[in-house]
């Protein structure tokens, strides 16, 4: 039902149109036109993806529902012992499937073949994102809050939320 592999530049097109199918649903209830714009041309550019794998050091994975890609993550690694999941995105008709679930286990999965210590996990969800209580569901506690500038006087205005991995 569910496949995932690792992203290279050259998926930075079909993460780029796979972005476009899920921005606006997942964020044009909370922010305005103009910011969901400004962040979407920010963040998810063919340009800029290619920049976040190839200097930035970001791992993307493209997720596919029944062979069709259908979602896809990134990680960021924070410091020795630590990773962000950046981005956790799946398209709207795949939402109840299973398939965030699936990512979230997948990349930590990852994470456990590449770190055999123990280790913690940040996301970002916006504090009006509903997923939110997807995430404590799946042991994610919130940690803190961040008010970040992300430029032309926008701000990210998340709840940092966090798990602690060790096996």
């Amino acid at each position: 039902m569910f496949s995932i592999r690792t992203a290279d530049p050259n998926d930075r097109y079909l993460i780029n149109e796979l972005a476009s199918q899920v921005w606006g649903n997942t964020y044009g209830h909370i922010l305005s036109k103009e910011q969901l714009d400004y962040m979407f041309n920010m963040m998810y550019a063919p340009e800029s993806i290619a920049r976040q794998i190839t200097e930035l050091g970001h791992q993307y994975f493209i997720v596919s529902h029944d062979n069709i890609p259908s979602g896809y993550l990134s990680i960021e690694q924070q410091d020795a012992h630590t990773y962000i999941f950046q981005k956790i995105y799946a398209l709207p008709r795949t939402q109840g499937t299973g398939m965030g679930r699936y990512m979230i286990e997948q990349g930590i999965a990852y994470l456990k073949s590449i770190h055999a210590q123990p280790f913690s996990v940040i996301l970002y969800v916006n504090r009006e994102n509903p997923a939110l209580g997807f995430y404590r569901h799946l042991g994610f506690e919130v940690i803190d809050t961040r008010d970040h500038p992300i430029g032309n006087g926008y701000y990210m205005n998340d709840y940092i939320m966090s798990i602690n991995i060790s096996e």
